[in-house]
């Protein structure tokens, strides 16, 4: 027997059977509240999130379009549950160095190795701490639109169409925007770096002054 698609799952949920919409909350729950997490960094926010978006797609199930796919609708619902959250929050997030590649074959693989082809050295890299929070300064200065970008790519290897869907805004935008998220990214990055290096020069300067 074959396994209903999540579009089969809705339209069953629509015509009364409830364990339509009962395993679409199994399929993606998990998925929803561990983007939701990278959005509010807030564990009962984001069971919050996951909550709000399933009512809400129980609610517009009727609306939904045919043809259309449905996981890219999942997470527009759940990205807007989780701006609205973030309005009230003024919060700001932090990526992982090994966020994996998104689907686009274009698409850098890691952070982590856009970081490390920059690195004149991989021996003088930051420490595993220094790192995270060095990360963190980045991000908390990165607007907005190019962190959601990055998030739904790098995280939840959704296509560039996808995303536009998701985010609401053109391809061509959302190509853009991930690419400019990369290249802000790797510039601030070397820039901490290249301070932290200057630093400890002048340290062993210092040092040899002595």
């Amino acid at each position: 027997m074959l396994t209903p698609t999540d579009e089969e799952l809705l339209r069953e949920y629509v015509a009364g059977r409830a364990a339509g919409f009962e395993l679409l909350v199994r399929r993606h729950g998990s998925s929803v509240y561990q983007f939701a997490q990278r959005f509010t960094h807030n564990g009962a926010a984001s069971e919050d999130v996951v909550q709000e978006t399933f009512l809400q797609v129980s609610l517009s199930a009727s609306k939904f379009e045919e043809g259309r796919k449905f996981r890219p609708w999942l997470y527009a619902i759940a990205a807007n549950k989780a701006r609205d959250w973030l309005r009230g929050r003024q919060r700001k997030h932090e990526v992982s160095l090994d966020a994996d590649i998104g689907a686009e074959p274009d698409a850098h693989k890691r952070f982590v190795e856009v970081l490390h082809a920059e690195a004149a050295d991989p021996s003088e890299e930051l420490e595993h701490h220094d790192n995270r929070r060095a990360v963190r300064s980045i991000v908390e200065s990165m607007p907005r639109g190019f962190w959601e970008v990055l998030v739904l790519a790098y995280y939840h290897h959704f296509r560039y169409r996808e995303i536009g869907e998701i985010l609401g805004i053109p391809l061509g935008t959302v190509k853009s925007r991930l690419h400019a998220a990369i290249a802000y990214f790797g510039e601030r990055y070397r820039e901490i770096h290249a301070a932290r290096r200057e630093a400890a020069r002048r340290i062993d300067d210092s040092d040899e002054d002595v």
